[in-house]
């Protein structure tokens, strides 16, 4: 079973695509949707973090924006995040491998957004990467609630550039030419990753 990356910087519809994967009949292996499990009420990652970052946690979970404020623009805060959560997370990717392949599917997506930050590309057979103009991106990011460029370009501060996102990529999908477009795509990157030389 070929072991495959999708990933794209913030607003880039990197779960749009995803769902087409799905819609394919690729299982896929949400990271963030795990995340979300982790840290809502009786999640594995609540006492942790809450132990790492004081005042994170309430009501059972953790808070996500209260979280956000301690690590964003903060490199030791977020590796000691990911130090964290990432083993914590690694039972729930264990199963999906698991219905993976007692399913006899041929390969799994992984919905990873921060891939090549954490050196995961070197465990995948390939990796995707989901793009679109950067003028595109800033709109889909800032129409979201909550969101202000000034928080955009703090999270964008913390991501590979798109450029060398595409740069590195194996495949890469570009969503800013419509749903039908980016769904011919994902089914061209199917088929090559079935060819015999994939």
């Amino acid at each position: 079973m070929k072991i495959i990356g999708l990933t794209g910087s913030i607003g880039m519809g990197k779960s749009t695509t995803a769902a087409m994967f799905r819609e394919a009949g690729i299982p896929v292996y949400d990271a963030d949707a795990a995340v979300h499990a982790a840290y809502a009420v009786g999640g594995v990652a609540v006492g942790p973090v809450g132990e790492a970052f004081p005042g994170t946690v309430s009501e059972g979970r953790v808070d996500r924006e209260s979280l956000r404020q301690q690590v964003l623009g903060n490199p030791d805060a977020m590796a000691k995040l990911n130090s964290i959560v990432h083993p914590l997370i690694g039972k729930s990717r264990a199963d999906a491998f698991a219905a993976a392949t007692a399913s006899g599917a041929d390969m799994i997506v992984l919905d990873v957004p921060l891939i090549y930050e954490t050196g995961g590309d070197k465990n995948m057979d390939a990796v995707i990467v989901v793009s679109a103009p950067p003028e595109m991106q800033r709109e889909r990011v800032l129409a979201r609630e909550g969101m202000s460029p000034e928080r955009l370009d703090a999270i964008l501060a913390q991501q590979v550039p798109d450029a060398e996102k595409r740069k590195r990529a194996d495949y890469v999908i570009d969503s800013g030419k419509g749903l039908e477009a980016a769904r011919a795509q994902v089914t061209e990157v199917i088929s090559a990753l079935r060819a015999p030389a994939a």
